[in-house]
């Protein structure tokens, strides 16, 4: 199998470059459109929208309506149409950047991803999670390309709740595990098209080794609203790091009981990165991984307030019963914990599940 590493055409990160976008921007098109929703717009609709007045350019708002799903999808391609549409933005968390990924690859438009959180690893990715209206996971759209431009404001990102930067370590935490399932298997083929290169393996284990080395003192400075070196080092490893990781290394245990967990009311409330930590946990408890190494994630989770056990994701009705179509649904054919190197069950998910939720309470 060839060894194939993507990643996106240009990658921007540092304090105020929003105000700078349309610098950037004008080599796409001289009529973009911005997908955002009504809170990023007050947020930072003012500055960018200067940004494009003072190249002579107009910029076209159009409100996100909540869920990345198909029919928010067909929706803005038709507001991509009638506006004339040449260059689309995607401003703000992780939903509105996999749709604005999606609008453009329907539209057959370049498509300019500026994330204003550092919650998941989605901006630089040449992928699209689609939900149902509900906010259950539905699908995995497969782009053909990486969005041509990524730019992370990292002062606004230091500016949003910790929470959010949090979400996005528990995302970028299962990076390195998933990364290493997929070349123990050394049968599928990644996201990217081909098997891991050395250098995206590289990557995965970096963006661990970032997380355990800066996370909780990015933690810290972001509860007090101040963009540090180690707030840089998180957000590249959150955005960048993980992003290259999981795509040119491939997905595996976590993100499979992610989806799993989606069946779940309770879950709902929870960000992305919050399920997807307890599905490393999970993954780990799968693979028979040596205690020590699973203590060492359950410690970091804490460190920094990431979810260790069901009831801090809002489960607190633990039963066989309950959790079975959640095993159901991260085992079924064709998820990506069959990237594991072993045959899984339902059974042994749900076996998974239970175990991980007593670890991660003791």
């Amino acid at each position: 199998m060839d060894k194939i590493i993507i990643a996106p055409g240009k990658y921007i990160q540092g304090a105020g470059v929003l105000a700078r976008i349309s610098d950037y921007v004008k080599n796409f098109g001289g009529k973009p459109v911005a997908i955002a929703d009504d809170f990023v717009t007050g947020l930072v609709g003012g500055s960018v929208s200067s940004s494009f007045s003072a190249n002579n350019c107009k910029l076209v708002f159009e409100t996100f309506n909540g869920e990345c799903s198909r029919q928010e999808i067909e929706r803005l391609q038709g507001v991509c149409q009638s506006a004339g549409a040449d260059v689309l933005l995607g401003i703000g968390g992780g939903k509105v950047l996999d749709t604005a990924k999606a609008v453009a690859y329907y539209c057959k438009l370049p498509v300019v991803v500026v994330p204003t959180i550092a919650s998941t690893d989605a901006p630089t990715s040449a992928l699209s999670v689609i939900y149902t209206p509900e906010g259950e996971f539905s699908e995995y759209l497969l782009l053909p390309k990486n969005p041509d431009m990524v730019m992370v404001d990292t002062q606004i990102v230091a500016n949003a709740p910790s929470r959010l930067l949090v979400s996005g370590m528990g995302d970028a935490l299962s990076t390195w595990f998933e990364a290493r399932a997929n070349v123990a298997a050394s049968r599928n083929a990644t996201m990217a098209g081909g098997a891991p290169t050395l250098a995206a393996q590289t990557l995965a284990r970096l963006c661990y080794e970032t997380l355990r080395t800066d996370g909780l003192k990015a933690k810290l400075a972001v509860e007090n609203g101040v963009c540090t070196q180690a707030v840089e080092n998180i957000i590249e490893a959150n955005t960048l790091l993980s992003g290259l990781g999981f795509e040119s290394s491939g997905i595996a245990g976590a993100h499979a009981i992610h989806n799993g967990l989606t069946r779940l009311e309770e879950t709902h409330s929870m960000q992305h990165g919050e399920k997807v930590a307890f599905g490393t946990l999970t993954q780990l408890v799968l693979e028979n991984a040596p205690l020590p190494e699973i203590q060492e994630v359950i410690d970091f989770c804490r460190s920094v307030g990431l979810p260790t056990c069901l009831a801090d994701l809002g489960v607190t009705d633990v039963t066989r019963e309950k959790l079975m179509p959640v095993a159901e649904a991260a085992s079924a054919e064709g998820e990506t914990i069959h990237n594991l190197p072993f045959e899984v069950t339902a059974e042994a998910v749900l076996a998974a599940l239970l175990t991980a939720d007593k670890l991660g309470s003791r």
